[in-house]
């Protein structure tokens, strides 16, 4: 039987403490100087099946990572914006790019 996945969690301190108190224990806090290599440390375990992202480590992902990162779906790769941050992905724009349905008129 194949073990079951779990969620991990990677950003700013304040991302990472906000999903801590929400009881998500794979939490890794990351700086944009070493974002790079500990998000591919991470996705690399194979252990999650859903990563969420601080949408703030993207400008330090090299371009071609970061397009096979939107467009994962084992793991499923989101990023989250951070509060004060840029709007918010509509549900409608996020189900599209993540399942290819277009649910929005």
């Amino acid at each position: 039987m194949e073990k079951a996945k779990s969620v991990a969690v990677l950003g700013e301190r304040e991302v990472v403490l906000g999903f801590k108190l929400i009881g998500i224990s794979n939490c890794f806090e990351i700086h944009g100087e070493n974002a790079q290599a500990e998000i591919n440390r991470i996705t690399g375990r194979r252990e999650f099946s859903l990563i969420i992202i601080s949408e703030n480590m993207m400008k330090h992902i090299e371009p071609k990572a970061l397009e096979r990162m939107m467009a994962s779906t084992d793991p499923l790769i989101i990023f989250i914006p951070m509060p004060g941050g840029r709007e918010e992905e509509s549900v409608s724009k996020l189900a599209k790019r993540i399942l290819g349905v277009d649910i929005g008129s």
